[in-house]
């Protein structure tokens, strides 16, 4: 049974109860494996990191200032001028609406990813489930979008490919294609983030403090860039479920 971590601990005390009643509601799959503590490490640090999250836009909101804007302030501009410019060079002109969702999802696996380096607390992208929530999100996101710009019967068409004799093969294609960016998505995310865990725990179990910091140093870099592929790559399969020529 995996370890509980302080702050699972504390949140099975104050809930467990609850959720335990409710997932035995839903099929037996989600039933808990340990009802005295139904909300795993994974579950608790998704939660932690999004309450992290609120507050912190929460303090950048009540400082906003024109005249005089602090060094929060600079830091979420730039972020968002850099998911704006991002989203704008891949999708094009009508690329604002997609701007709080891509950014949500940024900035969300980018804490998940950084929350494992604080000694006390792991990062729920090391658990393969919240990278395939994500992606299971993401794969809703650009297909609805696709369906919702060009309409259901358009969207499906180009499952199709450009011939009708190649349409069958095409579809199959297409199919596969779309739902093996379910497992890229997953896959790619999950991996890095637990090898980078398990390497960082290991040099910290063996070695003194100045060698496991390189180490941290490194997986913060790979949280950074797993967060930017995850936020680029949903670009392009909305940019690519948005277009024109659907």
């Amino acid at each position: 049974m995996q370890e509980q971590l302080w702050f699972t601990d504390l949140l099975n005390k104050a809930l467990g109860g609850p959720v335990n009643d409710l997932l035995q509601k839903l099929p037996a799959p989600f039933h808990p494996s340990n009802p005295q503590a139904p909300i795993t490490n994974a579950v608790a640090m998704e939660f932690l990191v999004v309450i992290i999250l609120i507050l912190l836009f929460l303090l950048v909101r009540s400082r906003l200032s024109a005249e005089k804007p602090r060094a929060m302030q600079h830091s979420v501009e730039l972020l968002d001028e850099f998911v704006r410019g991002t989203c704008s060079d891949i999708i094009g002109h009508h690329y604002d609406q997609f701007v709080p969702m891509l950014t949500t999802i940024f900035v969300f696996v980018l804490f998940s990813n950084l929350i494992g380096v604080i000694p006390g607390f792991e990062s729920p992208t090391a658990e393969v489930t919240v990278p395939l929530g994500l992606a299971v999100v993401s794969f809703l996101y650009y297909n609805w979008h696709g369906v919702r710009k060009n309409g259901l019967f358009k969207y499906l068409k180009h499952f199709l490919g450009p011939v009708w004799w190649l349409a069958p093969l095409m579809v199959v294609i297409e199919i596969i294609s779309h739902f093996a960016r379910l497992l890229s998505l997953t896959v790619r995310l999950w991996a890095n983030i637990y090898a980078g865990d398990l390497v960082t725990m290991a040099f910290f179990s063996m070695i003194p403090l100045a060698v496991p910091v390189v180490f941290n140093m490194l997986h913060i870099g790979v949280a950074l860039l797993q967060a930017y592929v995850f936020m680029l790559l949903t670009i392009i399969y909305v940019s690519g479920a948005v277009a024109e020529e659907h």
